[in-house]
């Protein structure tokens, strides 16, 4: 097991063993080399340049995790070779492999619209990203490109968004974006997170003249709305606050907004079914290009 050597001023000398550990691969040191440069990736501190000094490494312990720390130096080392040449040989401590890979190599962010699933329910029940947050007057919206949520603009209108706006993952609708769901539920959530929501109805909607139609759904994980199965469910006012929104949050842009009269939940399924074959389809002559 690998021990500390020393600590001075904030400077923890270790062993190659756990040297090894940290990099996530076998550290060799050529003939004369006196000294060299190595890099270490992290979540909470993105970069730590550590010294390879001899046959020892130094490391700044400031912005290295305790616990992680800890966790290299309770893990037994499994004894490796390497190419043989003049240089040593170093022992390889097994690390949980994702820790490995945040240390080690850049990692890629997933994109929220291509890899979230849309849970093994829909079209009744599916994985929603939000990307604007109930009582919130900031349009965010996805950035396609990146997989972030951006600022699109600050709503023109003297109006806020009565329901948490989002998006469902891996659909698709004749505008090219994916299918839009406004999620009744008790609290705002923050844009970027993903929930799961539930189906109970579908307000028709043409925006420009272009078809923009949004699920209406509520949270399956909030106690005092998952019981609603049909949007006929509803307070009546609460439909007309959703419409009034809607028919007004882009009038001082002079743009035109229709929206129709709501129906049922049978219809949001096959409008999510819909989105969802649409999608495929994408996929599908993708690939073929």
């Amino acid at each position: 097991m690998c021990q500390h050597k020393g600590k001075v001023g904030g400077v923890v000398v270790i062993k190659p063993a756990l040297s090894a550990c940290l990099n996530g691969k076998v550290l060799e040191r050529e003939e004369g080399e006196e000294e060299r440069v190595l890099q270490l990736h992290q979540r909470e501190n993105s970069l730590l340049f550590s010294t390879f000094l001899g046959s020892e490494l130094c490391f700044s312990t400031d912005a290295f995790p305790p616990s992680l720390l800890q966790l290299a130096i309770m893990v037994p080392p499994i004894e490796t070779p390497v190419k043989s040449s003049v240089s040593q040989k170093f022992s390889i401590l097994p690390l949980n492999e994702r820790i490995l890979s945040s240390m080690t190599r850049r990692s890629v962010a997933a994109h929220p619209w291509h890899d979230l699933e849309i849970g093994p329910d829909a079209p009744q029940i599916f994985n929603v990203v939000v990307e604007i947050s109930k009582g919130s007057k900031v349009k965010y919206e996805l950035d396609k490109k990146t997989g972030l949520i951006k600022v699109d603009r600050v709503l023109y209108s003297s109006v806020v968004y009565p329901h948490n706006y989002g998006f469902i993952p891996r659909t698709l609708c004749e505008d090219s974006d994916p299918l839009d769901v406004l999620v009744i539920m008790q609290e705002p959530v923050l844009p970027g997170c993903f929930l799961r929501a539930k189906a109970i109805g579908l307000m028709p909607m043409i925006d420009q003249g272009e078809k923009d139609d949004k699920i209406i759904a509520v949270c399956a994980d909030d106690p005092e709305y998952k019981h609603y199965t049909d949007i006929n469910e509803l307070p009546p006012h609460r439909l007309a606050e959703i419409r009034r929104f809607f028919e007004d949050y882009k009038k001082n842009e002079n743009k035109e907004v229709a929206v129709n009269d709501f129906l049922p939940a049978a219809k949001a399924f096959e409008a999510v079914q819909h989105s969802q074959d649409l999608y495929a389809d994408y996929i599908v002559e993708s690939l073929r290009r």
